[in-house]
């Protein structure tokens, strides 16, 4: 029932998506008098269709993609018939090239208006949640992948490639993507600098316990058969030392804990102002026994928007999205980083969302899917609309119109290293696999 779940949400998602796309290039195409001959929902011979003025609308019975086709452009359909006559009045090929540029990048601007929209509708609906990183009390505990590049428990991140990062989730993004690495950490009240080298974001993406937040050992609940009890400790105790050496957090406590697991310890409390010492006995397991209320130090942030607080934060989102997704299309060009083997086809964007259906899950990879389809397809390759867009813009500055034959060899160009890319990223899904 999972998989159904998240093809179902993939399939939603990405209707969506093409939808809107489609829709911008079918709307600039009326709106200068182009005719749209076909406007389609997915491929395949259509199941349904009807005609509406000029244009024949149909779903077909593939769920994937989707096409306008106007009169008079080589587009991926190499249809190319209406090319050896002279040029229409209500054909693209007519029309001014500046109208072209417009109707070809239309899809790409529903999609930012579309990402937009849904970030507008998500700060009001949902605001903001997140912990606070130049808040975070303790600082973090870093793995000993970290430890290597010469991070140090307890430091205090302050910057990444000279930004602040407010929220703690994506100071692993910044330096997963970040071209400037230079992180600055408050390390016992002096600033630290650490120069991370280029490396692989595979490997560096793997590292699910890079970072974690340093929290105190708290006492939230105590068993009432175990060590904790029988040793006297109590609900909202605050250990500050281990067999006489002083201690203050999990990351000293836990691990001590499973060390001496059969045995005994004598944690120090604090408590009501005063220090008390508890003999605990520890399980075969590790366990004395308690649960941890260390999370209610974590510095959470939650932030609500009106309508028009909603307008400028959905614009930021858009923003950042767009910065952070052009960052990692250059990454892989960077074979130190190795972002290609990252690079993943349907499975993989499917495997994103999650087994339940959860609106503000699908809501956020939707606009993100979305941004990305925008940045995807403004990039200069024939047969994708940056590539038609590139080709005009050089005609509107040298005044000459490529020929017909060239912008045919063109798409077919874009077509293969698309095709290629696809199977590429499409392999790298059935490797991940297994």
């Amino acid at each position: 029932m999972d998989i159904v779940i998240k093809i179902l949400q993939f399939i939603c998602s990405f209707t969506l998506l093409v939808l809107v796309h489609e829709m911008g290039h079918l709307l600039f195409g009326k709106l200068f008098g182009v005719r749209v001959e076909e406007f389609r929902i997915f491929f395949g011979k259509p199941w349904v269709k009807w005609r509406w003025g000029e244009t024949e609308y149909g779903i077909g019975w593939l769920p994937f993609g989707g096409f306008a086709k106007l009169s008079g452009m080589v587009d991926e359909s190499m249809d190319t018939e209406s090319l050896k006559s002279e040029p229409q009045p209500w054909e693209f090929r007519s029309k001014p090239a500046w109208q072209r540029l417009l109707i070809i990048l239309g899809g790409v601007m529903m999609n930012v208006l579309l990402a937009f929209m849904i970030y507008v509708g998500m700060s009001l609906s949902w605001g903001d949640k997140y912990v606070s990183n130049s808040e975070m009390p303790y600082g973090y505990v870093y793995s000993d992948y970290a430890e290597g590049l010469g991070f140090v428990d307890g430091d205090k991140i302050i910057t990444i490639g000279g930004e602040p990062i407010e929220d703690y989730a994506k100071i692993m993004t910044a330096l997963l993507i970040e071209g400037d690495k230079t992180t600055v950490v408050e390390r016992e009240g002096e600033m630290v600098t650490i120069e991370i080298p280029v490396q692989s974001v595979m490997e560096l993406s793997s590292q699910t316990d890079f970072i974690t937040p340093r929290l105190p050992f708290v006492v939230g609940s105590v068993l009432p058969e175990g060590g904790a009890a029988e040793g006297g400790m109590m609900a909202g105790d605050k250990v500050v030392a281990l067999n006489g050496t002083p201690a203050y957090f999990n990351d000293q406590i836990i691990p001590t804990l499973e060390e001496l697991a059969g045995g005994s310890v004598v944690l120090s409390v604090e408590r009501e102002g005063e220090v008390v010492d508890c003999t605990v006995a520890i399980s075969e397991e590790g366990q004395i026994g308690v649960g941890l209320a260390s999370a209610d130090y974590l510095p959470v942030r939650n932030i609500t928007y009106n309508f028009w607080q909603a307008i400028p934060r959905g614009c930021q989102r858009v923003v950042d999205e767009i910065g952070d997704y052009w960052k990692q299309l250059k990454m892989i060009v960077q074979p130190k980083t190795e972002m290609y083997k990252a690079l993943g086809g349907p499975i993989a964007i499917g495997g994103i969302f999650p087994n339940e259906w959860n609106w503000y899950s699908f809501w956020k990879i939707t606009a993100l899917l979305s941004v990305i389809l925008a940045v995807m397809n403004v990039l200069p390759i024939p047969a994708l609309d940056g590539g038609h867009a590139l080709f005009i813009l050089v005609e509107m500055i040298t005044r000459r119109r490529p020929s017909d034959k060239f912008m045919m060899v063109a798409q077919t160009i874009g077509m293969g290293l698309l095709l290629l890319l696809m199977a590429y990223a499409t392999l790298n899904d059935v490797i991940k696999l297994f």
